[in-house]
């Protein structure tokens, strides 16, 4: 006789049990429809749409998913302490799962800024509010998908920091220009919500759930303080608002410069003397720069950009907002030539004959365009890599090689389609960190010549290995140069494509591209023809995706090409609880 299953096993079950492909295709679906409906300006139809996705089962599950099991979040708790949410509490969660209007204040978390000593506050809603904002903005998000500009890059599904660097590339590649390099003050804390909530032109229950979470307050060290202003960094929906509240400076630059068939600006003889062409505007988040040849329409574009931003609340920040030209520094207000954008130093350099870049027409500019990593960006990597390896004074090679490999891995694939591989930045780094290492060579040994002999081994044609063993399966430390690339190698984003548009094939194809997904996966992923191989589903923009050996390591399986597979991080999730592999690893611990 059976015994019958209780709640909490039936609960569970039925978390697992779930169709992930139907659910994942439904939420979908309906996301085309909103976004082709906001695409034609038909809002009836979109709040229609949105309204029928707000209230579906599978996006709730969907959004409880993301929270609690995709998101590197997933372990953080709000101020009510629940985190690691159980299968069983994950369905429960679903259940409840509605607009309510009301919201709980979130837990001030503080880390510190990249290469900074100051740090930046971070607002941790709980689990429930997380879950609910992942519903609403995979409401939310394909209606301004359809609207936001095109060189609006920064926290937008299929547009990364890459595609904003190449964008400038094109931009300046042919012909030397002034920049207004321009940040904006506190621009998370003080976007006003009145002219937020205004611009997204929501009613009724959203509206005020959308309200309740900007004005939900924060809780630091038992300390309540309220939120007048702002949207708080950490929550899910924050950075879908802060573009919907900064979308409107590049069509504002539009209007005021307008384009005729042929580019040029409508009136500019008149206006300027000679014909110009339209400034470029390139945002990614809140940090933005305007390009163009002539100082007189770069001071102007700073102008009008002030007196927009007063609109919703925000200001240039003076001290880092600066004129500066790409190629004179005569012509820089601070006699610099050229800019820091994303960790990026762009500028142009003066070289000899023959080494020069030519225009359309075939004519030699006498310049070079120069894309290398900001001088902050390299010390502040040094900085963290000597940490390192100081770290590990007397630790062994392996642990040092395991903590160094994913910091240089990260920023060397990062800074892989600029010039840090031609320009020797690279080069020099990966000298800097043999030269350390030697250091720490001879303290394990007391000699560099023994340091040699134990740490440094000859694999193939390379000489100078930091590797465990002296063969292939030795753990290897990687080097930048490995990562050399350029910029030219990179397709920059069509500024019509949206991941809601249903191009599945021409996403997969830029997501196979993408610089910062390493090897194997990349080669993983065009064997199994951009698809995951526990759902079945396309892999797309802003998926996590992990290497899962088929035959699991514990029970047996061999690290080899043929047992790997490219998985969902959810569905890795699913296999390994399913595999044996825990199992396994508990057997081998109870043995022991």
């Amino acid at each position: 006789m059976n015994t019958p299953k209780s709640d909490s096993q039936l609960n569970t079950e039925g978390w697992r049990n779930i169709n992930w492909r139907k659910v994942e295709r439904y939420v979908f679906k309906l996301q085309k429809r909103i976004y082709a409906a906001s695409r034609c300006g038909d809002i009836q139809q979109v709040r229609k749409l949105q309204h029928t996705l707000m209230r579906s089962w599978s996006n709730r599950v969907l959004a409880v998913r993301r929270v609690t099991q995709d998101n590197a979040g997933k372990k953080t708790a709000g101020v009510d302490g629940v985190k690691s949410l159980s299968p069983e509490a994950r369905l429960n969660l679903a259940k409840g799962l509605f607009v309510n209007g009301k919201s709980k204040p979130t837990r001030r978390v503080w880390i510190p800024k990249p290469g900074k000593t100051e740090k930046r506050p971070l607002s941790i809603p709980t689990i429930f509010d997380r879950a609910l904002q992942a519903v609403v903005k995979a409401t939310l998000e394909p209606e301004w998908e359809a609207r936001f500009e095109p060189s609006s890059y920064g926290f937008r599904r299929g547009r990364s920091c890459h595609d904003a660097i190449k964008h400038i590339k094109n931009c300046i590649v042919s012909k030397a220009k002034f920049v207004l390099d321009a940040d904006i003050s506190q621009c998370f804390d003080r976007i006003n919500h009145e002219a937020l909530l205004l611009k997204l032109n929501m009613n009724g229950k959203v509206k005020r759930q959308i309200k309740a979470w900007l004005n939900s307050g924060v809780i630091d060290s038992g300390t309540f303080g309220a939120t007048k202003a702002g949207t708080p960094q950490g929550g899910v929906l924050s950075p879908l608002l802060a573009n919907i509240a900064l979308h409107g400076l590049e069509n504002l630059i539009n209007q005021e410069f307008p384009a005729n068939k042929s580019g040029k600006v409508r009136g500019s003889k008149t206006r300027f003397g000679y014909q110009i062409c339209q400034p470029t505007f390139i945002r990614y988040a809140d940090d933005f720069i305007v390009l163009h040849e002539s100082r007189v329409v770069i001071n102007w574009c700073e102008e009008i950009i002030r007196n927009w931003l007063k609109g919703i609340g925000l200001e240039l920040k003076p001290e880092k907002t600066r004129i500066a030209h790409t190629l004179d520094p005569h012509l820089s207000e601070d006699g610099q030539a050229g800019f820091d954008f994303l960790g990026h130093h762009i500028q142009h350099k003066k070289v000899g004959k023959y080494r020069d870049n030519k225009n359309s027409l075939g004519t030699r500019l006498g310049f070079i365009t120069l894309i290398t990593p900001s001088n902050k960006a390299i010390e502040s990597h040094k900085k963290d890599m000597k940490s390192i390896i100081t770290k590990y004074r007397s630790g062994s090679q392996a642990e040092l090689i395991k903590d160094l490999n994913p910091v240089i891995r990260g920023w060397a694939a990062y800074y892989r389609v600029s010039d840090a591989g031609t320009n020797g930045d690279f080069a020099r780094l990966d000298r800097i960190t043999y030269l350390r290492l030697r250091r720490w060579a001879k303290r394990q040994t007391g000699s560099i010549n023994k340091g040699h002999q134990k740490y440094w081994h000859t694999i193939g044609d390379n000489h100078w290995v930091f590797t465990t063993k002296p063969d292939s399966n030795g753990l290897k430390l990687l080097t930048h140069i490995e990562f050399h690339s350029s910029v030219n190698d990179y397709v920059k984003v069509r500024g019509d494509k949206s991941p809601y548009d249903g191009d599945i094939i021409y996403w997969s194809l830029r997501l196979s591209n993408h610089p910062d997904l390493p090897t194997t996966k990349r080669n993983l992923l065009k064997q199994q023809k951009g698809k995951c191989m526990g759902c079945g589903l396309h892999f797309t923009e802003g998926d996590l995706l992990e290497i899962d050996h088929i035959n699991p390591i514990s029970c047996g399986g061999k690290k080899e090409w043929k047992n790997l597979q490219l998985l969902h991080r959810h569905c890795h999730d699913v296999k390994t609880a399913t595999d044996g592999s825990q199992k396994s690893r508990s057997d081998k611990r109870e043995t022991h």
